[in-house]
């Protein structure tokens, strides 16, 4: 079972917005991701728990900030319930699409999982609901994925593979690589690998 840190920035300034401490694992289901995050100044921000299925679709995700929290499955699509803590404020969503994204590294891998692409196959085309900054609200956005690359790199573990994805955004044109091997990102924008205490898992 992976645990480790991430440090998290903008992607276009490399403003620092935290940390986010995990640890995740293969279970019954699929796999499971959970951590908390925090501020650049150390103070807890929120918490992240997702969960997939074998096939890579979200059976639950929970994500909670200060103010907000948002609860979601896939089910006709996606759907999701965000509320404040007191649950006094909900809003109900539900979008034609095929996963959740957001900051963190975990959806990243759950998307991996997801599609299961090889360098042979095409690029491919996803609908994903969007959860943004302290407030957590939605957005539905439009991504290209192809693995560009798979590298076997050897390790006093054993042979570790590095998967290379670009990653495209159909509303801007913009690209980016997302490097992930097994259930960790190497490397992603926005996304630092500061501490990993034991190698990650294969799917």
């Amino acid at each position: 079972m992976p645990r480790g840190r991430y440090a998290l920035h903008d992607p276009h300034d490399h403003t620092p917005l935290g940390e986010e401490h995990f640890q995740c694992a293969p279970g019954p289901s699929g796999w499971r991701y959970v951590a908390r995050t925090t501020t650049p100044s150390g103070v807890p921000a929120g918490s992240v728990d997702l969960a997939v299925d074998e096939r890579g679709r979200p059976i639950r995700l929970e994500l909670r900030t200060a103010h907000w929290q948002v609860r979601g499955a896939a089910l006709d699509g996606v759907t999701w319930v965000r509320t404040d803590p007191a649950g006094a404020h909900a809003t109900e969503g539900t979008v034609r699409a095929h996963a959740f994204t957001g900051t963190s590294p975990a959806f990243l891998v759950a998307l991996s999982r997801l599609l299961r692409l090889t360098p042979d196959s095409p690029e491919t085309r996803v609908r994903l609901v969007a959860f943004a900054g302290p407030s957590l609200a939605p957005l539905t956005t439009d991504q290209s994925w192809s693995l560009v690359n798979s590298e076997t790199h050897a390790t006093d573990n054993g042979p570790l593979v590095v998967d290379e994805y670009r990653v495209g955004d159909l509303s801007t044109g913009e690209t980016h690589s997302v490097h992930l091997a097994g259930d960790v990102v190497l490397a992603a924008p926005g996304i630092e690998l500061e501490e990993l205490d034991t190698p990650p898992n294969t799917f």
